[in-house]
């Protein structure tokens, strides 16, 4: 009897220490709940590109000339010296990781032997009708890692169809199979409504094609005006507005409607559709390739780098090959420069091992969303999150602390846990108790460029004036900039 006692009384002491443990398990901190809407897996995966590349080519390259009339003979498209691979290196090296190809333009010539026209690589004298641009760049591109999009002009300047709606969108969405189905994934195709004042009278059927695009390519973004997966800046200069959200009403928006311009720069707090936008610019003044012009200055770039990339976009840059079919040299060597310069500034984080502390932190210390998680290598997954309720929003904080040698910098970086949703409003930056830099929205990155120059300080605090739900910060940097010199101009 006693034995069976023990026996009892062991299981019993058992089960509570089960229970108990379970108990514990069950109070493992959750993370705050997601703020809607929210980028799918393909958004967040392009929004991480940040900085990707357009190529501007076909036979305006030949004719000097930017909106082609559609009347060019074939027989001027040949590019004797075209090297795919020359291009992927270039982007590769600048750190591009999608390159998106002008597969038709305007004046309706394919870079592709479409079976639909005759107007293509197929009737020109280059490798004897039997090239294919798409495909070369297709193959270079797989040997170095690096992704595909392709531009299909809506406006054709040649095809006859084009003016009867049926006719021609049916002529689309078959040139639109071709090139979904027969160069392998492509991550992102571009739409727009850019056409001529004299152009004939059509209706595109872009609902359609989108469906079609979807149903060949689930994962692919869709770039347009108005979406559906990323949407134009509204504007070719490369700037996005100082306020960008990543959501926007795509119910306001629609294609080629230009007094849209402002919303598209500055998207939504209250927007419903995440649809981040994507900033395009030419590294020359114009899009195709012209002998008399030459690439920008590496300041300008990097001033692009930080009103695009820098407010919460990916930077669209133009590199357009020569008739030779070569990027030139002159532009692989600025590329090359700007890689260069943004490796030099953000490769290093100065805070990297400094203190940091909050305002609060959620479920406590060591619960997993304390502040020093803004110091990781996880820009997206991780994160400090301050307690739900604690205080009115103006009271979260973040400070960076650095030991008694401090710290030397001209350039700020705050990045969301944008996963979860945008949130941030409003916030002010203060070093050593000094206010250095305010701003309005964070999203995937904001970069504070100094008005001032360098700083020297100890500490560097964060206040979240403002924000849609609690703030999740993912990542802080601080950097040194040195080709960022604001009192005196550039002389690269």
């Amino acid at each position: 009897m006693p034995k069976l006692c023990c026996f009892v009384c062991l299981i019993t002491i058992l089960f509570q220490l089960t229970s108990l443990a379970s108990s514990k398990r069950e109070q493992v901190p959750t993370p705050p709940l997601p703020l809607s809407p929210l980028p799918s897996f393909s958004q967040l995966k392009w929004q991480q590109r940040e900085l990707i590349m357009f190529l501007h080519f076909g036979v305006n390259t030949f004719t000097d000339s930017e909106w082609g009339t559609g009347n060019e003979n074939p027989e001027i498209f040949n590019p004797v010296g075209l090297d795919a691979n020359q291009w992927v290196n270039t982007a590769a090296e600048a750190g591009v990781s999608l390159m998106i190809l002008t597969a038709k333009h305007h004046d309706g010539f394919c870079l592709w032997p479409s079976k639909f026209t005759e107007h293509s690589v197929a009737h020109s004298p280059w490798k004897q009708g039997r090239g294919d641009v798409v495909q070369e760049l297709v193959n270079a591109a797989k040997a170095r890692g690096v992704d595909v999009g392709l531009y299909l002009s809506p406006w054709d300047r040649h095809d006859p169809r084009y003016g009867h709606d049926l006719q021609y969108n049916e002529y689309y969405l078959a040139q639109l199979q071709e090139l979904l189905t027969r160069y392998g994934d492509v991550r992102e195709i571009w739409f727009d409504g850019a056409k001529g004042s004299n152009a004939p009278n059509m209706s595109y059927y872009f609902t359609d094609w989108f469906a079609m695009v979807k149903e060949l390519q689930s994962s692919i973004n869709i770039f347009s005006d108005a979406g559906p997966d990323v949407r134009w800046v509204g504007n070719e200069k490369g700037f996005a507005g100082s306020t960008c959200w990543s959501t926007i009403n795509r119910t306001s928006l629609s294609i080629g409607n230009g007094s849209i311009v402002d919303y598209l720069s500055t998207g939504d707090a209250k927007g419903t559709d995440w649809l981040p936008a994507e900033c395009d610019v030419s590294i020359r003044k114009g899009w195709f390739w012209h002998k008399s012009e030459t690439p920008k200055k590496l300041s300008e770039l990097l001033e692009i780098y930080y009103n695009s990339v820098g407010r919460n976009c990916v930077m669209l840059l133009n590199v357009p090959p020569n008739t030779t079919g070569l990027i030139s040299e002159t532009d692989v060597q600025r590329l090359r420069e700007f890689g260069t310069a943004i490796d030099t500034i953000f490769s290093k984080n100065l805070a990297e091992n400094c203190f940091v502390k909050a305002s609060s932190q959620r479920a406590g210390k060591g619960g997993g969303f304390g502040p020093e998680n803004v110091l990781d290598d996880d820009h997206l997954r991780t994160y400090w999150a301050p307690r739900d309720g604690d205080g009115k929003s103006d009271d979260h904080w973040i400070e960076i602390r650095a030991a008694d040698e401090g710290l030397r910098f001209n350039v700020i970086r705050i990045q969301e846990a944008i996963g979860l949703g945008q949130r941030i409003k409003r916030h002010e930056i203060f070093v050593d108790g000094k206010l250095v830099a305010e701003g309005t929205t964070v999203g995937h990155k904001k970069l504070h460029r100094l008005e001032n120059g360098v700083i020297d300080g100890h500490s560097v605090r964060i206040k979240i004036k403002e924000s849609r739900a609690v703030p999740l910060i993912s990542s802080i940097g601080l950097h040194f900039d040195p080709y960022w010199h604001p009192n005196r101009q550039s002389l690269t």
